[in-house]
């Protein structure tokens, strides 16, 4: 009955291929001599009796058939890595340890519910988490104090492993006292972009987001800058001026009537919230069960 199993080295060294984009590197990515992973091939392709790979001197490119057979094989691999983390930890009294960052938005409206989830999952799993702006939440990542990280800013570093698990959308809100409460139809971009607004920190992906929205104009200097959404929320109810927020991080003040969304020409612009790591692609373990979490929960 075991000789029916697949081989999970070989197919680690399959899916490695087909990333990679040839044999040579696909074996040096899982530590297998080159003639070794060339015979492994070979014996793959005897046994699924079909070519998998279009070898040419460029490299070697999946078949149709090859890439169902990674698609696969990456749904085993992640499967395995989960069996061995709980095996690994099963001698530390079965707590799996988890160092993860989350952007101010993240960790006030969506983590919570996350970890939740997580622990029905993985009830031995044990979640550290610190919360940061978004770039702080990058650089811990990048240095390794954090295994894992979600951020809410649309520019990651091309050298860190990213996964957009959702999507937010920014609005503009404002005091009902405001004089834009009663506005008719859309605040256009430029008006936006020479009013004061209430504004988050540098670093904040929220900050990033509206930068990104209001790229190309002439943009006045904040009214205030807060390093947290309920900062700006207050001063936002206070009358201290508009301000773009995240939906996520006033949805309760909108529903309550003690903000008020404004209509803009924006309105609309999603912003990805995207989990990012260091090191190998394929994540394992609880990060690998959390960030599936996270891009199922809605």
């Amino acid at each position: 009955m075991s000789d029916t199993w697949p081989n999970l080295q070989v197919l680690e060294l399959f899916v490695a291929v087909a990333e990679e984009g040839s044999v040579g590197a696909g074996a040096r990515k899982v530590g297998m001599t080159q003639p070794n992973a060339s015979r492994a091939i070979a014996e793959l392709e005897v046994k699924f009796n079909a070519a998998l790979l279009d070898r040419s001197p460029r490299g070697s490119v999946p078949t149709a058939r090859g890439l169902l057979l990674a698609d696969q094989a990456r749904e085993l691999l992640d499967a395995a890595r989960r069996f061995n983390e709980v095996v690994r930890t099963s001698g530390q009294g079965g707590v799996m340890k988890l160092r993860v960052g989350a952007s101010n938005t993240i960790a006030d409206t969506l983590l919570p519910a996350w970890l939740a989830e997580l622990q029905r999952r993985l009830p031995q799993a044990r979640v550290e988490v610190q919360v940061e702006n978004s770039a702080r939440v990058i650089q811990e990542v990048q240095r390794g104090a954090l295994q894992l990280g979600f951020v809410e800013t649309p520019n990651v570093p091309v050298r860190l492993n990213a996964m957009v698990v959702q999507e937010d959308e920014l609005v503009v809100v404002t005091a009902p006292t405001h004089e834009w409460a009663n506005r008719a139809g859309r605040i256009s971009l430029q008006e936006l972009a020479e009013t004061p607004l209430v504004v988050r920190e540098h670093g904040s992906g929220t900050r990033e987001a509206l930068q990104e929205v209001l790229a190309g104009y002439d943009v006045a200097e904040p009214a205030q800058v807060l390093g947290s959404n309920a900062a700006v929320r207050v001063a936002v109810a206070a009358g201290a001026g508009p301000a773009a927020l995240s939906e996520l991080a006033v949805r309760n003040q909108l529903a309550s009537g003690e903000l008020l969304r404004v209509p803009f020409e924006g309105q609309g612009i999603g912003r990805p919230l995207t989990a990012v790591w260091a090191g190998p692609r394929r994540l394992s373990g609880v990060a690998l069960e959390l960030v599936a979490v996270a891009a199922a929960t809605r």
